[in-house]
């Protein structure tokens, strides 16, 4: 019965993590990890933004956009 109930748990946590990502990108804030990954493949050896840094630029960016404004990465 443990093993259930931690597989369960784990089943729970990915669930939840999901439902904060769809959150997040409702709002115009891409996942972080997705972020990561990205740089990781196609820009190595470059400098990765910290959380806090990627969240700011993000936001900067959603509203540069409303503004008529485009940026992007590639």
């Amino acid at each position: 019965m443990v093993r259930s109930g931690g597989r369960a748990m784990t089943r729970f946590k990915l669930v939840c993590e999901r439902v904060a990502e769809t959150a997040r990108l409702m709002v115009g804030v891409p996942d972080y990890k997705t972020y990561v990954a990205h740089r990781e493949a196609m820009h190595p050896g470059k400098e990765i933004m910290s959380y806090e840094a990627f969240f700011r630029e993000r936001q900067e960016a959603r509203y540069a956009v409303s503004k008529g404004r485009l940026r992007g990465c590639c």
